[in-house]
C-alpha cells in the first residue's frame, strides 16, 4: 500500500507542485468523474423514491423525508424542520401546502395550525434505499421472464456468431481460391449498410419463416457479422502455414484442423468477438421490439419499454432494471477483459 501511495501521489517537482502536476491531477480526475459519474449517479438513483426522483436540484444519495403520525390525520406527515418568527426552528409535520404557504402542525400538539413560507423550512431528511425498486419488477411485472429470454437470445447468438464467423474466418485466412479477396471486401462493405435499410426485407424474410413472435427470429438475423469476420481472419493469419500443413501430413481431417488446431490457438480473438457479441445482443433493442409482440417474449431492453405508458413514466423501476441489466455485461468485461488487448493488438499485426 506504501509502494502504491508513494507512486499515485508523487510529484514531478519532488516535495513542491509541478504545473504538470496540477494539470495531470485534474485530467485524471475529471476523467474519472466523466467516466464513472453517470454509472454512480444511476446506481443511487436507482434505490430512489419518484418524489426524490422529482426533486430539483437533485441529489446523489437516495434521500427520503421523514414522516410521522399525528393524531387527527388518516395519513404520515412529511416532518419540516421550520424557522419560527421569534428566529427559532421547530420540527413541524405539513397538513397541506397551498402555494408558497404551507399550513403545518407540532406533532406533539397538533391543535394549531402554523403557517410557515415554504422558504423558511427545510424538510427531515435521512437516506434510505428504496429496495422495492429492485423486487416489484420481478414479483409483479414478470421480470424473470424477460431476463430469461434475454440470456437465451445472447447465450445462443453469441456461439453461434463464434461458430459461423469462425469458420467464414478459417476458409478466408488459410484456403487459396480465386475471388478471397473480393469475398473479404464485399464482407467488409456491409459494414456501411445500416439496419433500417434491411429491416423491411430482413422482416419479410422471418415472417415467410414463420419465424416472428419467435426468438430464434431475434438470433438467427444477427450471428454473422463482417467485424466478427475481419478480426478472427486477421488473427488467424497470424498462425503459421507450416502448423496446418503438418497436421494435414499426419492425416488430420479439415474439421479437425479447425476445431483443435486453429480454434485453440484463437482463443484471445475469440474473446473479444465474444464480449462484442454479448454487448451487442444484450443491449440490442430495435430489431427484438419489431420481432416480438408478446409480452412473454420480450427481452429486458423491450420489458423496460413497459414502464414508459403515454402519460406516466416509471422511472425508478426503469433505472433499477438498467442496474440489472448492465451487471451481466460489467461481469463479461471484467472476466474477458485481459483478453482484449491481447486480439485486438494480434488481429491488426497483417
Amino acid at each position: 500500500m506504501g509502494v502504491a501511495s508513494r507512486f499515485i501521489l508523487r510529484r514531478r517537482g519532488g516535495k513542491s507542485w509541478h504545473w504538470t502536476d496540477i494539470v495531470t491531477w485534474v485530467w485524471l480526475v475529471g476523467g474519472l468523474i466523466i467516466m464513472f459519474g453517470p454509472a454512480v449517479w444511476l446506481a443511487f438513483s436507482s434505490f430512489k423514491t419518484p418524489a426524490a426522483l422529482a426533486e430539483f436540484p437533485p441529489s446523489i444519495l437516495p434521500y427520503v423525508t421523514s414522516q410521522a403520525t399525528v393524531q387527527g390525520y388518516d395519513k404520515p406527515l412529511q416532518l419540516f424542520e421550520a424557522k419560527m418568527p421569534d428566529g427559532s426552528t421547530k420540527v413541524l409535520a405539513e397538513v397541506r401546502r397551498i402555494g408558497l404557504v404551507a399550513q403545518m402542525v407540532d406533532p406533539t400538539t397538533p391543535g394549531e395550525i402554523v403557517r410557515v413560507n415554504i422558504g423558511d423550512r427545510t424538510p427531515v431528511r435521512s437516506v434510505s434505499f428504496a429496495t422495492e425498486n429492485y423486487t416489484t419488477p420481478f414479483t409483479q411485472f414478470d421480470f424473470l421472464r424477460y431476463l430469461w429470454n434475454s440470456v437465451f437470445v445472447t447465450v445462443t447468438a453469441t456461439l453461434i456468431t463464434l461458430i459461423v464467423n469462425s469458420m467464414a474466418a478459417f476458409a478466408l485466412s488459410k484456403y487459396e481460391f480465386k475471388g478471397r479477396n473480393l469475398a473479404m471486401l464485399i464482407i467488409l462493405a456491409t459494414l456501411m449498410v445500416p439496419l433500417s435499410v434491411i429491416m423491411v426485407p430482413l422482416y419479410s424474410i422471418i415472417s415467410s419463416l414463420g419465424l416472428f413472435n419467435n426468438l430464434w427470429g431475434v438470433i438467427l438475423p444477427t450471428v454473422a457479422t463482417p467485424t466478427g469476420v475481419f478480426i478472427l481472419r486477421q488473427y488467424m493469419l497470424t498462425i503459421p502455414d507450416e502448423l496446418i500443413d503438418a497436421a494435414r501430413m499426419d492425416k488430420a481431417s479439415e474439421w479437425q484442423i479447425y476445431w483443435r488446431i486453429v480454434l485453440p490457438l484463437t482463443a484471445p480473438a475469440l474473446a473479444v468477438l465474444a464480449i462484442f457479441s454479448v454487448v451487442w445482443r444484450w443491449n440490442d433493442f430495435l430489431w427484438p421490439l419489431i420481432v416480438l409482440s408478446r409480452r412473454e417474449l420480450y427481452t429486458l431492453q423491450v420489458g423496460l419499454s413497459i414502464y414508459s405508458g403515454e402519460l406516466n413514466v416509471q422511472w425508478h423501476f426503469i433505472l433499477a432494471m438498467t442496474v440489472v441489466t448492465m451487471i451481466p455485461v460489467v461481469l463479461v468485461f471484467v472476466f474477458l477483459q485481459r483478453f482484449i488487448t491481447t486480439g485486438i493488438a494480434s488481429a491488426g499485426t497483417k
